[in-house]
């Protein structure tokens, strides 16, 4: 099964939701024996609810969010440096999101800041100087509006968005359970 999410690194929920499916997914796995490949999309969503709301859905999910913390800040330089580290794998991928949902809600780090999007990009086993060199140029913007397009084209209204092998979308954050078994019903399909 090949799963994409469309989340935004800015966005408590898309956090909250996206760590709540990757376990289902590796629950559906140990599971099934069947892997699911995760890969991450930009994508850009509207303020749903409270800071409360989302900090207490965190805190059941395990996340100690900082919300005072935060620093307000654009995220398509990450999401550029998101999908060049694709590049070596979905793995590496979510690792470095995951670096930069925890330098932006519970470190109060920019995730704007070119020294802190490299920093983590090295973090996770990305060469410094190639993360550096993207961070001056354009390079991957065209790819990120792309992406951010293509989740308004598929309606992708809800944090996180996720799309299963192409066909089934799972929309805003659900409990990890229900991710289960949605997987657990899509796999059923014919």
């Amino acid at each position: 099964m090949k799963a994409i999410v469309f989340a935004d690194v800015v966005d408590a929920w898309s956090y909250v939701g996206a760590v709540r499916f990757e376990r289902a997914a590796a629950l559906y796995t140990i599971l099934t024996g069947e892997p699911i490949d995760v890969s991450y999309r930009a994508a850009t969503f509207g303020a749903a609810s409270t800071a409360d709301d989302v900090a207490a859905a965190a805190r059941i999910t395990g996340i100690d969010l900082n919300v005072d913390e935060v620093v307000p800040a654009d995220s398509t330089d990450a999401w550029r440096l998101l999908t060049w580290a694709e590049e070596s794998g979905s793995e590496v991928q979510r690792e470095l999101l995951h670096q930069l949902w925890r330098a932006h809600f519970l470190e109060g780090a920019d995730v704007s800041d070119g020294f802190v999007l490299a920093s983590r990009a090295a973090l996770v086993g990305l060469e410094l100087e190639t993360a550096e060199a993207l961070l001056a140029s354009d390079e991957l913007g065209a790819e990120v509006d792309e992406q951010r397009e293509t989740a308004r084209a598929i309606g992708a209204e809800a944090s996180p968005f996720v799309v299963v092998d192409a066909r089934y979308t799972l929309a805003g954050v659900h409990s990890q359970d229900d991710y289960l078994r949605a997987l657990q019903s899509i796999s059923a399909q014919p």
